[in-house]
């Protein structure tokens, strides 16, 4: 029989949720930002600029969830570690990364077993911190931009030659990848929640899943 145990430790809980929440305001505020979406009659309600202040005080969030993240990697759990993401480097890894793509593929008829991500997923996440970190370069590179001399303009200056519509440009993809990525992303913790009866989804709230016995958890 399966019992309960504490896989996701809380950093890993807050700075998941953290990420969520600034996705989703970051997205709306930039696409305002890029394509101004709401009609006023005078520049007195300002939405321009809370739209940007808002931009910034969640883009700073979102870097420091990102930072906390990164930290946590080394700091947390085997389930949290960055040895995790990189599944292709061990015999076990391939292994697990051939059971998840036959199940994917419908050549096997049961998930193989996991108690933290599939090795599929964790690659996907490697994959998702990158876009985080290209995001985070090119967001505070183009408003390094409007601050000549400030911190952000010296750290990414040499950014500025690709030139300001190629960063946007990358800065506005990413978002849309980002916004596929969590649609996927709910779709998949649902599927396998259904399919593992893990607590898959409650585990992301509290941080305990149902695990075999004979399993370590630390």
């Amino acid at each position: 029989m399966l019992e309960l145990r504490y896989v996701w430790e809380w950093p890993v809980r807050i700075t998941h949720w953290v990420n969520v929440v600034a996705i989703v305001v970051l997205s709306v505020t930039g696409l305002y930002i890029g394509n101004p979406f709401i009609s006023v009659s005078s520049t007195t309600p300002y939405v321009m600029g809370w739209m940007r202040f808002i931009h910034y005080v969640f883009a700073y969030l979102f870097l420091m969830s990102f930072m906390a993240r990164m930290v946590w990697m080394f700091c947390g759990n085997r389930y949290a570690s960055w040895r995790e993401y990189f599944p292709w480097v061990t015999a076990k890894g391939r292994e697990r990364i051939v059971g998840t793509f036959a199940w994917y593929t419908f050549l096997r008829k049961t998930p193989p077993y996991e108690v933290g991500h599939n090795a599929l997923a964790v690659m996907a996440y490697a994959g998702v911190f990158t876009l985080f970190l290209v995001q985070c370069i090119t967001g505070f590179a183009i408003y390094g931009q409007f601050e000549p001399g400030s911190f952000w303009f010296n750290l990414t200056q040499p950014l500025l030659a690709v030139g300001n519509q190629q960063l946007r440009l990358t800065h506005h993809i990413i978002m849309w990848l980002l916004i596929g990525f969590g649609i996927h992303h709910v779709y998949s913790a649902a599927l396998m929640d259904v399919k593992e009866k893990n607590g898959c989804l409650s585990s992301i709230f509290g941080g305990y899943k149902f695990v075999d016995p004979e399993e370590e958890v630390e």
